[in-house]
């Protein structure tokens, strides 16, 4: 068979492009293909057209995240990343904030000093999280049998502990309820971004929409002759004795190794040989309230917002650096967002003001001139207890057939990292059924400090 390309790629989120540019960076002929007018997937943004604004779901990055960092690096885009080293915590109806900062101190003390005077936590929901703490010093469970909910009543967490530490984190993290959320990968967040490191802890908020954004990561793939086709859907795929034909909205044509690096629900459409049980994922939504403002409410970038159906504020005209007479945009951002699904942006947006003026008395007296809902029903997958033993290997064990994506087996939740490494791990598969297995993942943070001695991952 001859085929013009040696691989396409079906989907252009951060999987699909991570596998396209690992593999045109190793000198393949890449197609990648995208029914959407923009790349990103579920990281994206889009031209609001009453607003007359790009907006986006927020998503952040963190320094563990070395794959994503790699690549934003080598896009040349990581300069658009807004590093921080401090999270603040508010609580509403006081101007009490807590602030957990790195300091200099081996890890995994780098933050002991500010959590120990953490003004949102007793003295007691000190030593309770403490304690808990200890059991992912070390590590995270390998299985992922456990719920995190069953986690926090064996360890005697309490109510203000649960509130004020574990929810925001592990919500905002993992995007699901407790109940959804296996102590696995829940114990893999505060490992690896709490204590093994100082740099693992640090926040990366993208200064651009995401679309453009990983617009860049697109025109590296570009550069390193990858042919990009977006707004082409790919609505069949048959196996031949050779290699794969791919029929799209647009024609078909033959080749030897299809990368599918789309949802599952898309993925048993096209391939349904695969067997892939979406009826065992669970989607999580995500629902983000946009609200521009007359002039600045607040001095902070963002801020973990405690004891509220918000969990996050993210400053986005602070983060880009707008001239102040811009006013101010802030994005306020509901994980797990269920119950909002069902409800009217009116209903939405009242409650999310009265939210904020809680934190942000000025709020009150800024004139709002303009707001946007966006409702992000399939945000994430759902790492609950038990999911490990669903998620498909990279290889499909069909010839020349490969899966890409956060839901695959990559080790991490349902992450913008996730994501990459499902890409990077599928390129490897290409690689490895070509004969000429090469190595594109990159290894994850080392511990520093004391953590050289106590982790085990």
């Amino acid at each position: 068979m001859s085929a013009a390309f040696e691989v396409v790629v079906i989907g252009a989120g951060l999987s699909g492009l991570a596998a396209s540019a690992a593999l045109s960076g190793a000198g393949a002929k890449v197609l990648l293909l995208d029914s959407k007018p923009f790349v990103g997937g579920r990281a994206y943004s889009y031209e609001h057209p009453s607003l007359q604004e790009e907006i986006d779901c927020q998503h952040v990055l963190l320094g563990c995240c070395t794959n994503l960092r790699a690549l934003c690096d080598s896009a040349g885009v990581a300069d658009r990343i807004r590093w921080y080293d401090t999270l603040t915590f508010l609580q509403p109806d006081t101007p009490t904030r807590t602030e957990l900062s790195v300091r200099l101190l081996p890890a995994p003390m780098h933050t002991a000093v500010d959590f120990l005077r953490a003004p949102m936590l007793s003295l007691t929901d000190k030593v309770v999280v403490a304690r808990g703490l200890m059991e992912f010093v070390g590590g995270y469970p390998a299985a992922d049998t456990e719920s995190f909910a069953t986690w926090l009543k064996r360890t005697g967490q309490t109510d203000r502990a649960i509130r004020h530490l574990w929810e925001p984190v592990i919500v905002g993290a993992l995007n699901d309820t407790f109940e959804h959320c296996s102590t696995k990968y829940a114990g893999q967040v505060f490992h690896e971004s709490f204590l093994k490191s100082a740099k693992g802890g640090r926040l990366g908020i993208p200064t651009l929409p995401l679309s453009q954004f990983y617009s860049f990561v697109a025109e590296q793939c570009v550069r390193q002759g990858t042919e990009l086709r977006l707004q082409q859907a790919v609505n069949g795929l048959t196996k031949q004795h050779d290699g794969w034909h791919v029929q799209t909205t647009e024609g078909s044509f033959n080749t030897p190794h299809v990368v599918l690096a789309t949802p599952f629900q898309q993925t048993n459409a096209l391939a349904p040989q695969l067997g892939v049980p979406i009826d065992t994922f669970r989607n999580a939504p995500i629902c983000t309230v946009h609200l521009w403002f007359d002039r600045e409410i607040t001095d902070l970038d963002h801020a973990v917002l405690l004891d509220t159906g918000i969990q996050w504020i993210f400053h986005k005209s602070r983060i880009r650096r707008w001239p102040a007479d811009r006013g101010s945009y802030v994005e306020l951002t509901i994980s797990a967002s269920f119950a909002q699904l069902h409800q009217t942006r009116e209903a939405i947006l009242a409650s999310a003001l009265r939210e904020l003026q809680l934190f942000f008395p000025a709020a009150a007296d800024a004139k709002l001139m303009k707001s946007g809902i966006l409702k992000d029903a399939r945000a994430t997958f759902s790492v609950a207890p038990g999911m490990d033993a669903y998620r498909p290997a990279q290889a499909t064990g069909e010839a020349g057939l490969f899966l890409a994506g956060d839901w695959t087996q990559t080790g991490w939740p349902s992450t913008m990292e996730g994501a990459v490494r499902g890409g990077l791990l599928a390129a490897e598969a290409v690689t490895a059924s070509a004969g000429a297995p090469q190595r594109f993942l990159q290894p994850d943070l080392p511990p520093t400090g004391l953590m050289k001695l106590l982790s085990r991952q």
